[in-house]
């Protein structure tokens, strides 16, 4: 079994956060796990600007502000990054076993840092009636497909929930020719930033129905159209208000859930930035979820710190 100083979970601007941290610390032994070929996770497949307003005082897309950390992961030589490893199990003795191309390997830190991330809410968990026909989509893949794999989705969109990813990827199919028809929230007013309102929605003329929800979904092999109806301040459905929309794409922007499993099957509890273990920390939106990357930023360089002491007083 090999034994490291330091063990991250996760490349993403969480995970490279703290391991600059943690080695502007003093922390000189860091083993970096990130299942993606390159660093940056979520930032890589963020193309449009709003990012690093507060840390770097400058507005950069989301790969400009991976690359400026990347740049310092690579330039600390004492980070050793593996790529294309899936991480299986955590255990509370502070090993990690994680999946690598071609091996299967199991290592004992002195402490850990998980920064897994977050994943996007589903179709099912909002329980929406109807056929399960292509075309359904969740806003971060439906970005990940333009951005990154060149693709578009759909031509007629309707997004589900006024989160973040969602009002951006609705500008984003606008801007590729494609038609949004409208964002459906069920909540009395966006969920997303003031400037992803203005900027992603108002700028380009999407139509917003607030305190509404999707009431069924239609279609055989390809989503055909979808009724809508209007609820009350108890989300409760309020009569002779529906009606219908066509449309062949849908996007769910309903919501992000912290990717916790490993912590959880370990039985570890999340107790602020630290753990029911001394020695395992979480940061990012693993900890929570938050609303921008500057923050994330900071919050890392901080459980980077707390693991750099932790290992010193060891």
């Amino acid at each position: 079994m090999v034994k490291r100083d330091l063990v991250i979970v996760g490349g993403g601007p969480a995970g490279m956060a703290a391991a600059v941290s943690a080695h502007e610390n003093g922390v000189k032994d860091i083993l970096l796990i990130e299942r993606d070929r390159y660093l940056g996770g979520i930032l890589n497949q963020c193309i449009h600007t709003g990012f690093g307003i507060n840390y770097f005082k400058e507005i950069l897309t989301g790969p400009e502000y991976a690359d400026r950390f990347i740049k310092k992961v690579r330039d600390m030589l004492d980070i050793e990054v593996s790529f294309n490893s899936i991480v299986v199990k955590l255990a509370s003795d502070k090993t990690v076993t994680f999946l690598k191309p071609g091996r299967l390997e199991t290592v004992k830190a002195k402490a850990i840092i998980m920064a897994t991330g977050c994943r996007e809410k589903t179709r099912e968990m909002v329980h929406i009636q109807g056929s399960r026909p292509a075309g359904i989509f969740s806003a971060g893949l439906a970005q990940k497909l333009i951005n990154i794999e060149g693709l578009l989705p759909g031509k007629e969109v309707v997004v589900v929930g006024s989160g973040d990813i969602g009002l951006i990827m609705a500008r984003r199919f606008v801007m590729e020719g494609a038609r949004v028809k409208a964002i459906i929230e069920i909540q009395k007013e966006s969920r997303g930033l003031l400037r992803n309102m203005v900027q992603c929605v108002e700028d380009f003329d999407i139509p917003v129905y607030f305190n509404h929800k999707i009431s069924r979904i239609f279609g055989k092999s390809r989503v055909e159209k979808v009724s809508v109806i209007r609820v009350d301040d108890s989300f409760n459905e309020i009569p002779g208000s529906l009606f219908e929309i066509q449309c062949d794409t849908i996007l769910m922007s309903v919501g992000l859930i912290s990717e916790n499993e490993l912590i959880d099957m370990a039985g570890i509890r999340i107790e602020e930035n630290k753990t029911s273990v001394p020695g395992i920390f979480v940061c990012g939106n693993s900890f929570k979820i938050y609303d921008i990357v500057d923050t994330v930023t900071k919050d890392s360089f901080l459980v980077g710190k707390l693991a750099a002491n932790y290992i010193t007083n060891q």
